[in-house]
């Protein structure tokens, strides 16, 4: 498999074939799904529902980091939380056909939250709550945390890396990156968040709103950190926030230090996604669904907010 196009095998021949290497009947039906990390596709089943297939990006994840990823999920869906767990055959859930891996799922609709109903806020903020609970009984042992290795050493060193940064704008990146150290250290010191399995990338795409109320899907960036990583992306402002944490609050304690940690992360996430892009450039799907990274002017702007944000965090 060319590392090029590390999907490039996976053709809808090969998708419909894996499924039925498991023992589900197809019905020919493929519906690619947005996704960027991993390949995930809608397959109908012939006299059954259609489920959806999510195919691991190689090379990212080890068998033992997924199997993590997969027991967090039943663990929850174990406690009757609204979190889509993949689908046991034969005992296992992860699955393998030729070089590729992947995991089948029940296939669950919704719609996007609606951010500003203090309704949906306090909802989805009780169910973190209880999420975070269940994370807080163990720890991850192979899935790392968010962290500033994680979040920004390693991103920043992959950027370097790549042809994508301009030549002239590789000065400022790295000054931007040493500015940020320390004021992040810092926050994250003073804080002293407790470290609890975490959705990871709870964001509004990854919450399904039905009439039943909201479910909880793609646990493929759960890893170990602090609580607010599951909220501060679903509040867009101070109201949301507010409303999310009162949620929160009728079912587990916050640690409300760890609001200040709310712009770290927020940073940590826009170094953590430029290198994320520069890792995967070699992909075809990433120049087509992101073009702008190309451009000289993106990346003079991304230091510039980089400065901004080292600025701030300083102050």
């Amino acid at each position: 498999m060319s590392r090029a196009a590390p999907y490039a095998e996976l053709s809808p021949e090969r998708v419909l074939a894996a499924v039925e290497s498991v023992g589900l009947l197809t019905d020919g039906r493929l519906l690619a799904l947005n996704s960027y990390e991993n390949r995930v596709y809608q397959v109908g089943l012939d006299a059954a529902a259609p489920v959806v297939v999510k195919f691991y990006r190689p090379g990212r994840w080890s068998d033992a980091a997924i199997a993590e990823e997969h027991a967090f999920a039943a663990e929850l869906a174990a406690a009757e939380l609204p979190v889509v767990a993949p689908t046991l055959i034969d005992g296992r859930s992860l699955q393998v056909a030729g070089v590729h891996r992947f995991a089948i799922y029940p296939r669950r609709g919704g719609r996007a939250p609606q951010l500003e109903s203090a309704e949906h806020l306090q909802w989805m903020g009780r169910l973190i709550a209880r999420i975070h609970a269940i994370g807080a009984r163990r720890r991850f042992a192979t899935r790392g945390a968010i962290d500033l290795d994680t979040f920004l050493r390693a991103p920043a060193a992959a950027v370097l890396a790549s042809p994508l940064l301009p030549a002239a704008v590789v000065p400022r990146y790295r000054a931007a990156i040493e500015a940020l150290s320390t004021p992040l250290q810092q926050r994250f010191a003073a804080a002293d968040p407790h470290h609890l399995r975490l959705h990871g990338d709870c964001h509004p795409g990854n919450v399904l709103w039905t009439d039943h109320g909201p479910h909880f899907v793609d646990l493929d960036d759960a890893r170990l950190g602090p609580a607010v990583q599951d909220l501060w992306m679903l509040a867009p402002d101070a109201r949301a926030l507010d409303q999310l944490l009162e949620g929160y609050a009728e079912f587990r304690d916050f640690d409300y230090a760890e609001l200040s940690l709310i712009e770290p992360l927020r940073v940590l996430r826009q170094v953590h996604w430029a290198g994320w892009i520069a890792l995967r450039w070699h992909d075809p799907a990433f120049p087509q669904g992101f073009p702008f990274v190309g451009e000289a002017r993106w990346w003079e702007q991304h230091v510039n907010d980089l400065f901004e944000a080292a600025t701030h965090l300083g102050a």
